[in-house]
């Protein structure tokens, strides 16, 4: 029979020593001595963690100005629909999720992509002649940006890139970068109504491109992108071969004057991962509860991709039951009118605050067609005191209380986003502060050559 003999030699501050000798058959062979490993705290955070970066915090949270303390803050910053109250939900969506509640049949575990019933309640509402959808296609997430997540994640390798737009929702560049995904953006051209440089847009594809993000209608522009618009970023990702992965959570959130077209509506043979979910449309955003559509009509994805998505999907045991419970009911019982009056409210915020504003010298905001938010340019050469968009931000918080969040967020400096979902009161007070702001610092051309001569 072997035998192992290991004995530990040590004296007083020296190193202890493992002196290792293997007995087998009668004979002892020594293996040496080899040195303890000395036990020392060495905890780090990971890799993936370091390279977890989101711009819009980073930049917020450097702010460090404090409001004016004779003006009530108003905060036009946050993509929040719920925050002020004058947005609820319909009474029809909160019943749905009481009853479910009361009922007591979801309390527990669902598969990881969400009830077979719940992903056709999806599929049946999204599902249309030139873009058929089956429950087999849909994926319930926990809210759109775990869609996107699991979009890039099924997609895009370490090492790849992916094409964004700028300026645009910072969520993908923060994703993509803690995966070791490169990003390359793409420019929308502020004088076409943020329409896609297209030609920029295709001279980024390389060899390494994993997918195209077109997110429409828009965060942070609130831009609408027409159907021959789509149809050219279309022929753009067919010429390239790359799939599109389209953020859609503000599907349906437009205008009365413009369409809205889902994009995998007009593809014929471009395979899409379209995100969305209850938060923007619904005005639920902590409800989390978003979904991936797989339009997939010529079997580009086939299994390779599906299997991927059921296999990230796993890692966390998918969205809400409660809600999920609910989704049928809340998908095809909200009444329209609902819809309609949202709309109607951010419509008329969106033209108080575009007229307002586009009369205030040394400011350009750009019309918006549908979600909840307007660009703004900053003439900065009018505002010489101001390096920047931040800058000017920080200064309309100390002197006015007014808080928009600086486009820098965005990857587009020189803009400011304003969010339309405030009560009026609040957007006529804030842009009437802002131009009070604006004729206070702004230069003329000759005034603006002085400054600068002066520094």
């Amino acid at each position: 029979m072997d035998s192992y003999l290991i004995q530990v030699n040590g004296h007083g501050d020296h190193v202890p020593v493992l002196d290792v000798h293997l007995k087998t058959n009668g004979n002892s062979i020594s293996l040496g001595k080899v040195k303890g490993r000395k036990p020392r705290w060495a905890v780090r955070a990971s890799e993936m963690s370091k390279k977890t970066f989101n711009p819009v915090r980073a930049i917020v949270d450097s702010m460090k100005v404090e409001p004016n303390p004779k003006k009530a803050m108003i905060s036009l910053s946050l993509g929040d629909p719920t925050v002020f109250g004058n947005l609820p939900t319909n009474d029809e969506v909160t019943r749905a999720v009481k009853e479910v509640l009361d009922s007591g049949r979801y309390n527990g575990y669902a598969p990881s992509v969400g009830y077979q019933s719940c992903r056709e309640a999806v599929a049946t509402y999204y599902n249309c002649p030139e873009a058929p959808l089956e429950a087999k296609d849909v994926i319930l997430t926990s809210g759109c940006s775990q869609a996107i997540e699991l979009a890039l994640a099924v997609l895009a390798n370490p090492g790849q890139n992916i094409l964004v737009p700028r300026p645009g929702f910072s969520l993908y560049k923060t994703l993509a970068l803690s995966m070791g995904i490169e990003v390359k953006l793409y420019n929308l051209l502020p004088e076409k109504a943020w329409e896609i440089d297209l030609k920029h847009l295709e001279s980024l594809v390389d060899e390494k491109t994993a997918c195209l993000i077109v997110n429409n209608p828009s965060n942070p522009c609130g831009s609408v992108f027409s159907k021959s618009h789509l149809q050219k970023i279309l022929a753009v990702a067919s010429r390239q071969c790359i799939p599109i992965l389209a953020d859609e959570i503000y599907g349906d959130m437009v205008f009365a004057d413009c369409k809205y077209e889902p994009i995998a509506t007009l593809s014929t043979n471009v395979p899409i991962l379209s995100c969305g979910g209850l938060a923007k449309r619904w005005l639920v955003p902590g409800w989390r509860m978003g979904w991936i559509l797989i339009h997939d009509r010529r079997d580009i994805f086939g299994n390779e991709i599906r299997d991927g998505l059921l296999r990230l999907s796993q890692r966390i045991l998918g969205p809400c039951t409660i809600v999920q419970g609910a989704l049928e009911r809340i998908l095809h019982q909200t009444p329209p009118e609902f819809y309609h009056n949202t709309l109607s409210i951010l419509k008329s915020n969106a033209d108080l605050c575009y007229a307002a504003l586009s009369a205030i010298p040394g400011l350009q905001p750009v019309r918006p067609a549908g979600a909840m938010y307007l660009m703004v340019e900053i003439e900065m050469e009018h505002f010489p005191e101001f390096e920047n968009d931040v800058e000017f931000t920080e200064r309309l918080i100390s002197e006015q209380s007014v808080f928009c969040l600086p486009a820098t967020c965005f990857e587009y400096p020189n803009f400011f986003r304003v969010v339309i979902t405030v009560p009026e009161e609040m957007i006529l007070e804030a842009c009437s502060r802002i131009q009070e702001f604006c004729e206070m610092h702004y230069q003329g051309t000759e005034g603006a050559q002085d400054l600068e001569c002066d520094k």
